[in-house]
Formats: structure tokens, sequence, C-alpha cells
């Protein structure tokens, strides 16, 4: 067995070992469908819907419908906990919201990568079993830990009334959702124009930040975080990791990083673009100056 097949069966152990670690915390004071937690089944249905997927994305060599799948992944997992839950105003709440943004950026992405062709992230990937089985099962680790908040509050047994707390988590998705969106579509038509293929952004949100779109992402999650804090008890409060993991994750691992390289590599010795670096910051936005 060669090092990549070990990193890869090394990377799936890792995330089923994480989706176990979460749905045990998670699972702590919540709803239970006979001797079965709400949270461990909904666990278990993010991994089983990836490993569906993945067998005739495979087959097929394709990478068309991943993103697509993660968002449907969200909204399924929503529903089975809803389903099998108490349903009150603040689980209904959480459901709404994060249904409206699943549903809008697995749409965007879906129609992204429609577009372009392909993915470049899944070039080298596809043609190996191992790792791309890794990469859809970090996907449902990814579901999984990101919705963890929503789910412990939709499938806890607690119950409090919306107050303060809910009003600032939804002005926070709000702010982020918007921002998300908008900064989405403005690079979409940038990346439209014929005479702007092979430039950088610099207009819109992208003069506030050089990635408002993960940004934006990062707030929301925190506002869902936010409404989710009053009815969470016990090793429930280990699932409020969920905005951090979001952070963690675009920051260091598999957005920022990867798009820097991507772009230094491009433009890195564009004067106007190393001017652009210098002052525009990485991620938390601010006017520009």
């Amino acid at each position: 067995m060669n090092n990549q097949n070990l990193v890869s069966l090394a990377g799936i152990a890792g995330a089923l070992l994480l989706i176990a670690v979460i749905a045990w915390a998670g699972s702590s004071g919540g709803e239970r469908v006979g001797a079965f937690p709400v949270f461990g089944i909904c666990a278990l249905l993010s991994l089983l819907v990836q490993w569906l997927a993945f067998v005739p994305a495979f087959a097929k060599q394709t990478e068309h419908y991943f993103d697509l799948t993660g968002s449907l992944t969200y909204i399924t997992l929503l529903i089975c906990a809803l389903l099998f839950s108490t349903v009150d105003v603040r689980s209904l709440l959480i459901a709404v919201l994060v249904f409206v943004w699943a549903a809008r950026l697995g749409t965007f992405l879906f129609r992204r990568v429609r577009a372009d062709g392909a993915d470049r992230r899944f070039q080298r990937i596809k043609p190996d079993f191992l790792r791309f089985l890794m990469t859809w099962t970090l996907q449902a680790a990814w579901v999984l830990v990101t919705l963890a908040a929503a789910l412990a509050a939709i499938t806890s047994v607690e119950s409090a009334p919306l107050g303060a707390l809910a009003l600032l988590g939804v002005l926070l998705w709000l702010g982020g959702f918007v921002i998300e969106v908008v900064a989405d579509q403005q690079k979409r038509a940038f990346r439209r124009d014929p005479d702007r293929q092979t430039d950088f952004i610099t207009s819109g949100l992208w003069a506030w930040s050089r990635h408002p779109n993960y940004f934006g992402e990062i707030l929301l999650w925190f506002g869902i975080a936010v409404i989710a804090v009053p009815v969470l008890s016990g090793w429930q409060w280990l699932t409020l990791i969920s905005p951090l993991f979001v952070v963690v994750l675009l920051t260091r691992i598999s957005g920022i990083p990867m798009l820097e390289r991507r772009a230094d590599k491009k433009w890195g010795s564009d004067p106007l673009y190393q001017d652009y670096k210098r002052r525009t910051p990485v991620l938390v936005m601010r006017p520009p100056g």
C-alpha cells in the first residue's frame, strides 16, 4: 500500500472519528426514537447520503454533483431532525435559515461547476478510489460539524422562548447571508466579462476584503450558533464548535489558503495585485482606503 492510500485511509478514519464524537456530544440531552438519539441518526444519515452519492460519481468520474449533494445533505438532516423531534419556533427558525443558505449555495455552486465544465479541485482526485471516497467522507463530517449546533438545538429536549439572543443571531445570519450572496454574484458577473478573463476582482465587496464571501459565511454560522445557545445543555455545548470549525476550515484548510496560493501563482508578479493585497484585508471586511 503506497503512502497516498495510507493518507486517504487516515483521512477517512479521522472523518469517521470526528462524526462519532460530534454525534455523541450532540445526542446528549436530545430527543430519541426508541433507543436511538435523533442526532445520532442524523450523523449516520450524513454519511449514508455521501457514500450513496459517491458510487455513481466515481463510476461516471464526475464531481458535478459534489457541492449539490453537500447542500442536499444539510436539508436532509434538517428534515430528519424536525420529523423526529418536538418542533418549536426556535427549531423552525433555525431550520428555515439553514435551508435558505443551503439551497442558495448548493444551486449557485452547481451552476458554476456546470458552466465551468469542471472543478479543478478534483482533477487528480477522481481517478483514485480511496482519495475520492475520502473527499466524500470528509464532506459528511463537514456537513455534520457545521450543522452540529443547529441540530443540537432542534433535537434538544430543552425549550426556551425566543429573546434577545435569537434576534442577535438572526441579524448576524442576515448580514452574513447578504454579504455572501452579493460577493458571489459580483465575482460571477466579473468572470463573465470577456474583457476581464485574466484579471482579478477589486471592485464591490472585493475592495473591502479579498474573500468577502467567506467572511459572510462565517458570520451567518455564528448567527445560527447564537440562536441555538439557550437550549443547549451538558455535552451539547461541544456542538458550538460549529462556527469555529467553519473559521478553521475556510482560513486554514480548504478555502483561503488554496485560493491565495492560486492567486499568487497567477498574479504574484503583478504590481497591481501586490498593491491590492497590501491594502485589502484577507478576510474581515473594512472600507477601502
